[in-house]
């Protein structure tokens, strides 16, 4: 697994979403995601999201994943 595809899933699985991936030993990733789909949702409901949209890979591919949810407001407070 590399970050560049787990990139894709999720934009995928979370139209209108940005994900920016890393991870240099291809089972231990970070990922900061922006969508709007997150809009009033608490942190554990946004995580959800995000691991609905990688399925089976977590737990198995990927190994762990630790992520920053922000809606799109929350990303510009952020620059």
């Amino acid at each position: 697994m590399n970050p560049d595809i787990i990139r894709q899933l999720i934009e995928q699985g979370l139209p209108g979403s940005s994900a920016d991936v890393r991870g240099d030993d291809g089972v231990h990733f970070e990922a900061t995601v922006v969508a709007e789909a997150f809009r009033g949702k608490l942190p554990l409901a946004r995580h959800r999201l995000v691991y609905a949209t990688l399925g089976e890979r977590m737990g198995g591919e990927i190994h762990a994943l630790a992520l920053k949810t922000l809606t799109p407001e929350e990303a510009g407070n952020r620059q």
